[in-house]
């Protein structure tokens, strides 16, 4: 990897995003209207809203920047400039690794974002230190950020990369352990679910939540989702095609 074009990469697609407000917007600001709803929801259940919002923190920048990202990324093929920046001394690993650093610059000022006004405004109580809560949130940021590369690669359409949202995203929902406990899971589900990133995204929160300390636990779920982070980056490297047919 060259560290000056991944670098160039990551200039221009933060240029990109400050001239595009809408897009920007709605990775910045509709997290924080996500969570605010769901405050709202549970007006006067103080408690309800503790026990949920946490987990509910990792899922809302998952899905944001897992559906943003993938249909940037299919853009920039369709419209031939990834096969333009790919014929430059350029590697996949590279666009994606600048990609990557872009979003994931987003994603921390996102996760500052939300969990600033969880905590500090919506009134959010937590057993664990606010820094850990917002690491664990930019955390699942990247992570759905380098997964919208990955399964942008499999898109043809900015139709089709939309539709892995539902599809990628939604089961995983099912079984992260939002509705029920994981444990609780029948024996086929609870295999899907270790086997799934979002499973441990909202793991780590709940951790959080509990924990006024760092847990193992808590020291499993962030290295399994830096571990699919890489992978995610590196599949998307073998599998991203210059152009689409």
């Amino acid at each position: 990897m060259n560290k000056a074009i991944v670098a160039a990469v990551t200039v221009r697609v933060l240029r990109q995003l400050r001239r595009d407000r809408r897009t920007a917007a709605m990775l910045l600001v509709l997290p924080c209207v996500l969570i605010t709803l769901l405050w709202w929801v549970y007006d006067g259940q103080e408690l309800v809203f503790d026990r949920v919002g946490a987990p509910l923190l990792a899922v809302f920048p998952f899905i944001v920047m897992f559906l943003v990202t993938s249909v940037t990324t299919l853009s920039e093929r369709t419209s031939g400039t990834l096969e333009r920046l790919l014929a430059m001394p350029m590697g996949k690993l590279d666009f994606l690794a600048g990609y990557a650093l872009a979003f994931g610059a987003v994603a921390i000022v996102q996760g500052l974002l939300t969990t600033s006004l969880a905590l500090f405004v919506l009134g959010l109580d937590v057993a664990g230190p606010a820094w850990v809560l917002a690491a664990v949130a930019m955390l699942d940021g990247v992570l759905g950020t380098t997964l919208g590369l990955f399964v942008s690669a499999f898109a043809r359409t900015e139709f089709q990369a939309v539709q892995f949202m539902p599809a990628f995203v939604l089961p995983q929902l099912l079984v992260c352990g939002l509705l029920l406990p994981r444990d609780q899971l029948p024996d086929a589900l609870r295999v899907a679910s270790d086997l799934l990133p979002l499973s441990y995204a909202v793991d780590a929160m709940q951790q959080v939540s509990m924990h006024a300390e760092w847990t193992t636990d808590l020291g499993r779920d962030v290295v399994v989702l830096v571990g699919f982070i890489g992978g995610a980056l590196l599949l998307g490297a073998a599998t991203l095609r210059r152009r689409t047919p």
